[in-house]
């Protein structure tokens, strides 16, 4: 897979190159050091994922995100950074980010590059456990224009505070296989993959389509 790789700090961007590039399967087919860069070497190299930090020179990372994502609704972001501050979670999700990763989450970037360019959508550790808090200081959800129903949305909103089906279900009074069976009806009425997305999409609350459909 080819990505366009971009960080303020030169020392980050050659180490990551030599590490992403030791797996075999990515092809760093470019570099930059600000968002206009990362702009720019998007539009020349049109490449399947663009590996972004947050805080950068001249233009941040989700400005140009946003700029990539205006340009190419289908482009893969994934964001690596240092910061797990709230408002640039609550950011990069809106505008569509396929993934949040911590660079202190060094043994995971590989396989989240492989994931997002799967077409999964991917969050760090620290990030997961930050969605419920999260959660709690935004307005109330409706989903009824997506299709879904009120028991539906309920499965929805426990699935993203990352229960488990049979805590699930103890709360909505189902079954454990009818609650699996829900949630497989879910992904599939709103073209989800997994569980992840299923909380990034119910996070972002409609703010824009479901973050990955399937391809």
């Amino acid at each position: 897979m080819r990505i366009i790789l971009v960080d303020d700090d030169p020392v980050v961007t050659a180490s990551l190159k030599t590490i992403l590039e030791a797996d075999g399967e990515i092809d760093v087919v470019g570099i930059g050091n600000n968002g206009n860069e990362a702009v720019h070497l998007y539009q020349a190299h049109q490449p399947d994922i663009a590996l972004l930090d947050i805080q950068m020179g001249e233009l941040s990372g989700l400005e140009a995100a946003k700029e990539i994502l205006q340009q190419d609704p289908n482009a893969k972001v994934l964001f690596l950074t240092t910061f797990s501050d709230d408002d640039y979670i609550v950011s990069a999700l809106r505008i569509g980010a396929k993934g949040y990763m911590l660079k202190q989450d060094f043994d995971k970037i590989v396989p989240a590059i492989k994931a997002v360019y799967a077409g999964q959508s991917v969050l760090g550790s620290e990030v997961i456990t930050k969605l419920p808090t999260l959660m709690e200081h935004t307005n109330k959800k409706d989903l009824s224009r997506f299709g879904i129903e009120a028991k539906e949305e309920q499965i929805i909103s426990l699935v993203a505070k990352g229960l488990s089906n049979k805590e699930i279900a103890s709360i909505v009074y189902l079954g454990e296989g009818t609650v699996r069976n829900y949630i497989s009806a879910i992904l599939e009425k709103l073209g989800l993959r997994d569980r992840t997305q299923l909380a990034v999409f119910y996070y972002t609350s409609g703010a824009m389509p479901p973050p990955l459909g399937r391809r």
